[in-house]
């Protein structure tokens, strides 16, 4: 045998040696290429589900600050409140003194005077009530108005009286209550003048207990029923800011 045919073999075996690292050396990057992939995918995968929560709590953020901003109108409503029955308060009061100021002419065998229903100025028990309402002392002033409203209940205050049971209740957060006091003003009461004002803050507490239909219902009734009362004015305002 001739000295090329013997080296045949020997370069078809070079040659099949040389095709076998090619292959693997493809296979091996072909598997770093996947690997990479790999990882890219895993990466953009956990950007994304960062990039979600970054989302999630940025509109946490808002829905907090726009709830904030509700209940900042709400308690500046309330403090707008709370000076006009002071307002009234103090006009009552001026108007008890210079009464009491008057002189009076005794009358011989006059009957004895009974509660009517139109009283001259707010009776001692409801003041006394409202001075305990307007010192904070939120308990106290519930158990004065309940007692003036069981022992006077046609008097021309008893509807004022129960509005101011429900502003207590609302002033310690227990809502339920609140809600009874405001509604027996406005069904037992439905021509006091106090009313819109009832039914508004019947609406902010049912905004509070998220029976947010029957509230927005309220606050429309309200501006129908009573368009130019200062309710309507904190009823739309309220509207408006949903």
């Amino acid at each position: 045998m001739t000295s090329a045919c013997r080296l045949v073999p020997f370069f078809c075996f070079s040659l099949f040696l040389s095709g076998c690292a090619a292959n693997d050396l493809v296979v091996k990057r072909q598997a770093e290429s996947e690997a990479k992939i790999e990882f890219l995918i895993q990466s953009s995968k956990k950007l994304e589900q960062r990039h979600n929560e970054l989302a999630g709590t940025q509109q946490g953020q808002d829905d907090r600050l726009q709830s904030l901003a509700g209940e900042i109108k709400q308690l500046r409503s309330e403090i707008r409140d709370l000076r006009t029955s002071g307002d009234e308060l103090k006009a009552r009061v001026a108007k008890l003194t210079q009464q009491s100021q008057t002189p009076k002419v005794e009358i011989v065998n006059q009957p004895s005077s009974t509660n009517t229903p139109n009283e001259s100025g707010p009776p001692a028990e409801y003041l006394k009530a409202f001075g305990l309402y307007s010192a904070n002392n939120f308990p106290a002033a519930i158990e004065a108005f309940e007692l003036f409203f069981k022992n006077n209940p046609r008097s021309d205050y008893a509807a004022n009286a129960l509005y101011w049971i429900g502003e207590c209740h609302y002033s310690l957060s227990d809502f339920p209550k609140a809600k009874a006091a405001f509604l027996k003003v406005t069904d037992s009461y439905p021509n006091s003048s106090k009313t819109p004002d009832a039914l508004l803050k019947l609406g902010y507490t049912l905004s509070t207990l998220n029976e947010k239909e029957k509230a927005t219902a309220l606050f429309e009734k309200i501006i129908t029923a009573y368009p130019s009362s200062t309710a309507a004015i904190k009823a739309r305002e309220r509207l408006n800011a949903r």
